[in-house]
């Protein structure tokens, strides 16, 4: 069993893939970090968070602060006696906390920092394109996504990739990275790269919110591919269907370049052979999957048997 005492923290299903990585490896977790229930769904019934469920079913203490600075919490933070913690897709963490272990506090970041700091890291390498992504842990420090790197490891991005797929690899290669990196601090061999000693143009992951998610259709058609590619299956890029009398929102999940070459204004919509084509600045994408507001997800040829667009545009 490992001898460090171990805090976890973490609330999603990428985090539970750690979680359970580090179980399996037989590291001794003594607590459980995550979220408040939330509610949810049609109900609006109270949720847990995906680790609060993975930890209630292999019986770990669970604490779920809603002010990390309160001293009720960090009472009971204290009485676990952590020598390290661990965290993974998480909140930001006041300085109280993550520097209460002797080992202090280590995190898992979706990205090859110093690359992609912030909140969005998998959504934002794909929207732009990039050709690999990676895994890090790093030691925190005051600001946010710049301590001292331990260990990273590259990711290629497929050409037709998407956030979610891209996600799913990072997943699993960051829950063996979290497994190496705790092997190695407790061996007392952890290295501890500054990243200011890493150098180059840095790009930046700040939170998606709903207006990032809109497709400009006046990009070219490799910069909107890549943005429904980076949005997909979550939060999804979206567009507006607008006619002279009516408009329809639709979320777009997955797209293809075309070679169509007719020429036409951006956002304009041509169907042939029930494929659906919106042009782009420089070219024309397929719509291949898709989904009206209030209706199921779908593909674009099961929409178009219900739906006529001539007349209708993508704005």
């Amino acid at each position: 069993m490992s001898k460090e005492r171990i805090v976890f923290m973490g609330t999603s299903d990428f985090a539970v893939a750690t979680l359970k990585a580090l179980l399996d490896a037989d590291a001794n977790v003594v607590g459980l970090i995550t979220a408040p229930d939330r509610k949810a769904g049609r109900g609006m019934k109270l949720q847990p968070s995906a680790v609060k469920q993975f930890a209630v079913e292999n019986e770990l203490k669970v604490l779920q602060p809603t002010n990390l600075k309160s001293e009720e919490f960090l009472s009971e933070l204290r009485k676990l006696k952590a020598t390290l913690q661990v965290v993974v897709a998480f909140r930001m963490l006041p300085e109280v906390v993550w520097n209460m272990p002797e080992k202090g506090t280590f995190n898992l970041h979706a990205s090859l920092l110093p690359q992609y700091r912030g909140a969005a890291p998998i959504n934002w390498a794909v929207i732009n394109g990039e050709k690999e992504s990676g895994i890090s842990t790093f030691f925190l420090q005051h600001q946010i996504d710049t301590g001292d790197i331990i260990f990273q490891e590259k990711v290629d991005i497929a050409e037709n990739e998407t956030a979610g797929e891209l996600h799913d690899k990072l997943m699993n290669v960051g829950a063996r990275l979290v497994v190496k990196t705790l092997q190695a601090i407790e061996s007392g061999n952890a290295p501890s790269t500054p990243q200011n000693a890493i150098v180059g143009e840095l790009n930046e992951a700040p939170k998606i919110f709903k207006e990032t998610c809109k497709i400009d259709w006046n990009k070219s058609a490799n910069d909107v591919f890549n943005h429904i590619r980076g949005l997909s299956p979550y939060p999804t890029a979206f567009t507006t269907l607008v006619s002279d009398d009516e408009e329809i929102g639709l979320k777009i999940f997955k797209a293809s370049k075309s070679e169509l070459s007719q020429e036409a204004k951006s956002g304009t919509i041509r169907v042939a052979n029930q494929r659906m084509f919106v042009k782009c600045a420089d070219g024309w994408l397929e719509v291949l999957e898709l989904q009206m507001a209030g209706k199921k997800r779908m593909e674009a040829k099961a929409f178009l048997l219900g739906y006529s667009l001539d007349g209708y545009k993508c704005v």
